[in-house]
């Protein structure tokens, strides 16, 4: 398990054995870098259990904006809101690296948390999900632009589950304008961030690459507006 650089935890609501016997009620699928996953507007027939890789999720506006709403890693649901209401798909989930998941038809899954009792656990974590998507939103507004900056970066390390004191975390397939959507800022204004990082020496950096040497020192600047 792996915390979060600023706070809270990073668990994952099933069980080590709910999550293993979930993952034999559907069939893996693969999933290339910067394929749709999951598309918006489509019916909610099924969901998605990541198991390697990480994805994005975004909103596409009617407008043609596209709107960051969260990063998605191995141990992740996808889709399953739109499963549990009904409705539509909000948003789409599209894979940054090369991914691989298990799909589960909507009723298989119903049924299997019914059985299990998860249900009320994963319609909090549906809620749980709501919350960040609404705390982000405000940090977009009240936090400077390093700090959103480092806490994108360590967010996509804890998701990878590299992230540890000593060792470098190495984060590729990202691009300048995806950080930018994720941080609310225009890509001229992530290459200063990313400058300042690496001054820092909590980051070095390469075409599509990150690698963070420090994680300490990129939780120091993602605690620094607290």
């Amino acid at each position: 398990m792996v915390a979060y650089g600023v706070g809270g935890g990073r668990r994952r609501v099933l069980s080590d054995e709910a999550w293993h016997e979930l993952r034999g009620q559907g069939a893996t699928r693969t999933f290339r870098e910067r394929s749709v996953m999951l598309r918006q507007g489509s019916a909610g027939t099924h969901l998605l259990a990541l198991t390697a890789g990480l994805a994005k999720v975004v909103r596409r506006e009617p407008d043609g904006v596209v709107s960051w709403l969260a990063f998605r890693g191995p141990g992740d649901l996808l889709g399953e809101v739109s499963v549990f209401d009904g409705t539509p798909r909000t948003a789409e989930v599209v894979a940054l690296t090369p991914c691989t998941a298990v799909v589960l038809e909507a009723e298989r899954f119903l049924r299997f948390i019914e059985e299990r009792g998860l249900v009320m656990d994963l319609m909090r974590q549906a809620l749980s999900r709501l919350r960040e998507s609404d705390t982000h939103r405000t940090e977009l507004l009240t936090l400077p632009l390093v700090v959103r900056l480092a806490r994108a970066l360590l967010r996509l390390a804890e998701l990878k589950a590299l992230g540890t004191e000593s060792g470098d975390v190495r984060l590729t397939g990202l691009s300048q304008e995806e950080i930018a959507q994720a941080t609310g800022v225009t890509r001229n204004a992530v290459i200063t961030g990313l400058q300042r990082l690496r001054e820092s020496g909590a980051v070095e950096t390469a075409r599509k690459v990150i690698v963070i040497k420090d994680m300490q020192a990129l939780r120091d600047w993602a605690m620094t507006a607290l």
